[in-house]
């Protein structure tokens, strides 16, 4: 055998450089191996920062301040998947800093964070990837930004993940996208109430809490509503009720299932299910006030159907809804007063709160919360109409000053309800002139200069129900009110218009507001509507008239012929006859005038002591 030769090791090549291990104690030296062109450096580094940002809030402060936000941007695209990864990971923890918000708007990534949602990624993609834009979904920019781009599809899409994180994550993120109108009409067009639906059967409180507050929101639209009701979503919202391991979602439950409520098929589909029972049984063994809020919230909704509101009374809601008026929460507050107001249809049930139920909501009218007053006087604007014995035990509750009070509310609806209160209670003598002791004519003055149509209305009614008698009227011109009551007869609303008319008729009982209200305008102005087809109604003719009745020269003018019950004093004068719409000249101006070939004006006068100016 010949000799083994002992083979010669090439050296490397000169131009290749050897690799070797870098290890860094500083996230400055980290972060700049991101701008490194190495797939595993840049893979590496951002674990690192990974891993450095997860250790608090601090940290992702100092790697905004290092400049590392904007290289890790580029990342999000890159072509390695682990590099792409990484960085994913990094801004799902980063972006929960309100600065590295800021900056992600400004550079603009949403649709490099969104193409991470695509199905061929990763689940760890998209967890992380779903976490970013959840954070950044916080603000209404970002919102703007993830709906322009895309964002809401594969977020829906998300939602059948096997991930609890990524389903966590995309639905806390669609939460917070449909807060805004036009997320919710496409989330409708996307189809997502299925799947956010099944989220409910989550083994994770959180996922279902979510998926809760979404359908919480997304019912307040019509199809959303026919949508869930079509998915058997009432079926799972009240198998929710029943699960007294799940009572951290009853809250939320029963907001879902009272907007679900304002639809007439799924009210008739939830009292055949037994549902109206359970939500009276909440509302009156619950000791929290959220879950009692949002049940008399329910009822207040159902109780618009006549088949629940005798439901309701068979099984005594009202005792219920009056022990709920002494809540201390203010929304079960509010919502109970609703509940009541809704339950004011059913005769028995109206007069069940005579006694209970009316010095509880005379109470309320006192409360610093403006809404609980306006839900407080319109329970009791309910209770009054055409109930004489509901309008006496307002009145016997001390409720006269609270109501008068009201009527300088801010909120329009508190002002209105509380005016109807006191028409209500003035339909009877002896409360209407306790109402007028109560300055009701300076107070409802406000009212009439209100903007709202509706305040108008109701101001307008409520001084055609007290002004009855001539001390009621005086003070009413003493304070100015014939004023502004006078401008409402110009109104562009039909309401309005009928019940000032209504009202100016009633003040044109006596002569001196009846003359004060020509001086205004009043008479002119119903002229006017009087020759209009559209705007003239039963009342202003009526106020029209009664007008005339006051001012006999006038009416002797147009109509040529003066009723029986019409007495002529001194001071009456016949010019002759005037088309409609012609103004008839007062005397003196007639005096003023040079003689013509026109006839003369009569005048009957007994006086010999009046004196008329003459003509020069």
């Amino acid at each position: 055998m010949g000799k083994k030769i002992k083979k010669e090791v090439e050296p490397p090549p000169k131009d290749v450089f050897d690799p070797f291990m870098i290890e860094s104690k500083t996230a400055a030296t980290v972060v700049l191996m991101l701008r490194s062109p190495e797939e595993e450096v840049l893979a590496k580094a951002c674990e690192a920062l990974y891993k450095f940002a997860l250790k608090g809030e601090e940290n992702k402060a100092t790697l905004l301040e290092l400049g590392a936000v904007e290289p890790l941007t580029k990342l999000l695209t890159h072509e390695d998947k682990i590099v792409r990864r990484n960085a994913t990971m990094i801004f799902g923890i980063l972006s929960s800093n309100n600065d590295v918000k800021k900056l992600l708007r400004e550079l603009d990534v949403m649709n490099s964070v969104i193409a991470q949602l695509a199905p061929e990624e990763e689940v760890v993609i998209h967890e992380f990837a779903s976490l970013c834009l959840a954070n950044m979904s916080a603000e209404y920019t970002s919102k703007v930004q993830i709906f322009e781009h895309g964002g809401l599809e594969p977020l829906i899409r998300l939602l059948s993940s096997p991930d609890p994180d990524v389903k966590k994550n995309s639905m806390e993120c669609i939460y917070n996208l449909v807060q805004d109108f036009q997320c919710r009409t496409t989330l409708q067009e996307l189809n997502a109430i299925p799947p956010t639906l099944e989220l409910l059967k989550s083994e994770y409180p959180v996922i279902q809490l979510l998926a809760l507050k979404t359908l919480g929101v997304i019912t307040n639209d019509k199809q959303s509503r026919t949508t869930l009701r079509d998915n058997q979503g009432l079926d799972h919202l009240i198998k929710i009720l029943e699960t007294k391991e799940l009572n951290d979602l009853h809250v939320e439950a029963l907001a879902v299932i009272a907007n679900c409520l304002e639809d007439m098929d799924t009210m008739v589909q939830i009292r055949q299910t037994g549902g109206l029972k359970k939500l009276l049984s909440f509302a009156e063994n619950s000791t929290i006030p959220d879950i009692q809020k949002n049940a008399a919230k329910a009822i207040a909704k159902a109780a618009y159907d006549p088949e629940n509101r005798k439901l309701f009374h068979e099984q005594e809601v009202e005792k219920c809804l009056v022990a709920l008026l002494g809540s201390e929460n203010d929304g079960t507050k509010i919502a109970a007063s609703q509940a009541i107001s809704a339950m004011c249809e059913n005769s028995d049930s109206k007069d069940f709160f005579n006694n209970q139920g009316i010095p509880q909501l005379i109470q309320l009218l006192k409360s610093d919360n403006e809404e609980v007053r306006e839900a407080a006087a319109l329970a009791l604007a309910n209770l009054t109409t055409c109930n004489s014995a509901n309008a006496n035990a307002a009145a016997e509750a001390d409720g006269i000053d609270p109501l008068i009070n009201v009527l300088s509310s801010k909120r329009d609806g508190a002002i209105a309800n509380a005016a109807t209160v006191l028409t209500n209670m003035a339909m009877q003598e002896p409360l209407r002139l306790n109402i007028q002791n109560h300055n009701i004519m300076h107070a409802i003055i406000s009212p009439l200069r209100s903007a709202n149509t509706v305040v108008q209305s109701k101001a307008a009614l409520a001084v055609a129900a007290t002004a009855c008698d001539v001390e009621a009227r005086t003070e009413l011109r003493n304070s100015g009110g014939l004023e502004p009551l006078v401008e409402l007869l110009r109104s562009k609303n039909d309401e309005v218009r009928r019940h000032a008319s209504w009202a100016v008729m009633v003040c044109a009982g006596d002569e001196l507001t009846a003359s004060e209200l020509c001086r205004l305008g009043a008479l002119d102005i119903l002229e006017e509507v009087s020759l209009s087809g559209s705007r003239r109604n039963k009342f202003s003719e009526l106020a029209y008239n009664k007008l005339l009745n006051n001012n006999l020269s006038l009416k002797y003018s147009q109509t040529g012929y003066l009723s029986s019950s019409n007495i002529i004093n001194d001071g009456f004068y016949d010019y002759g006859r005037i088309n409609p719409g012609t103004k008839l000249l007062p005397l003196k101006e007639l005096c003023l005038q040079e003689p013509s070939d026109r006839r003369a004006v009569l005048l009957i006068n007994s006086k010999s002591d009046v004196s008329l100016p003459t003509s020069r």
